[in-house]
């Protein structure tokens, strides 16, 4: 299973839908994903970390459809690296999730349970 990722997090805004001229589609998610464990001096430590996820094709239009900020969701799919030249000169570098694979997990009413609520299944360090 070479360059294969697996993220199952909350979406931290409304996906940005692309429609390319061909009428195929791509969403852009931003995605938090939660570790919670405790330090060597038993303190809980909460950390999010925020990744973006690309999804093409037929996929896009699921998202488009069903997912919204606050939804949890899991994705599988490739990590991809690029760079770019941004407005002020300097190299950018931006590590995506391109998903092949959606799983939506909590897409009904408005409540998102808080995993930070939880101390169920803490890491430790």
């Amino acid at each position: 299973m070479e360059n294969s990722v697996r993220l199952i997090g909350h979406v931290g805004q409304d996906p940005e839908i692309h429609i390319f001229p061909s009428g195929d589609k791509k969403a852009n998610i931003n995605l938090a994903t939660n570790r919670v464990y405790q330090d060597a001096k038993g303190e809980l430590i909460k950390e999010t970390h925020w990744h973006k996820v690309v999804v093409l094709g037929k996929a896009a239009k699921v998202v488009e459809d069903f997912v919204k900020k606050g939804n949890r969701i899991g994705v599988e799919g490739r990590l991809s690296n690029r760079s770019y030249d941004a407005s002020d000169g300097t190299k950018r570098y931006i590590t995506e999730v391109i998903c092949f694979e959606i799983l939506l997990l909590n897409t009904t009413g408005s409540s998102v349970p808080n995993p930070f609520e939880a101390e169920v299944g803490l890491e430790s360090n």
